[in-house]
């Protein structure tokens, strides 16, 4: 490759980075939260509480272990696995399950204001049972699906705040602070 398309190709990449970051493109599952809502303190955790600490950490928001210190309180109010056979071969042997995950949450700020009123998030997905792969196998497949149930319930939850947070936003533009009233 000669100096000049290298050149070229350079200034073509720089071009694309400059449009990606000047678009407001991010990476799927960050978050940006306002000061106030720092840091986060997630109660109940279980598997959607380690996988919401994941995806907010590696995002760069401070979490804390101190629900008093919080700016941000996630609530894990409950959570439930469950199964049920949706296919049955002629004799009666299962050849499919319907994997259920449900989680009901809320969030809270820091002065114990209302964010997110309690609400309950299901997902669903279909695992096939196949005859040739031994229990531990089924059993390891079932776990993995309900890991990904649990990381993607997360997600649903990052988005349910980054519409709080562009909804607090809106509401009070920054720079304007109300005149006092007289």
């Amino acid at each position: 490759m000669s100096l000049t398309t290298r050149r070229a190709a350079l200034v073509l990449l720089c071009c694309c980075a400059a449009l990606l970051a000047g678009c407001g493109w991010q990476l799927r599952g960050s978050v940006e939260l306002p000061k106030e809502l720092s840091p986060v303190f997630i109660a109940g955790g279980g598997t959607v509480g380690r996988s919401l600490d994941t995806r907010l950490s590696s995002s760069g928001v401070p979490m804390t272990s101190s629900p008093a210190a919080a700016g941000l309180r996630i609530d894990i109010l409950s959570q439930k696995r469950s199964s049920r056979v949706v296919a049955v071969d002629e004799n009666g042997k299962a050849l499919a399950y319907e994997l259920l995950y449900r989680v009901r949450f809320a969030a809270s700020d820091g002065q114990g204001s209302e964010l997110i009123a309690p609400q309950e998030l299901r997902l669903e997905r279909t695992f096939d049972d196949n005859p040739d792969v031994s229990v531990l196998g089924k059993n390891l497949e079932e776990g993995i699906i309900y890991q990904d149930l649990a990381d993607d319930i997360a997600d649903q939850v990052i988005l349910r705040l980054r519409a709080v947070v562009a909804g607090r936003s809106a509401d009070t533009p920054e720079g304007n602070t109300p005149a006092p009233s007289t």
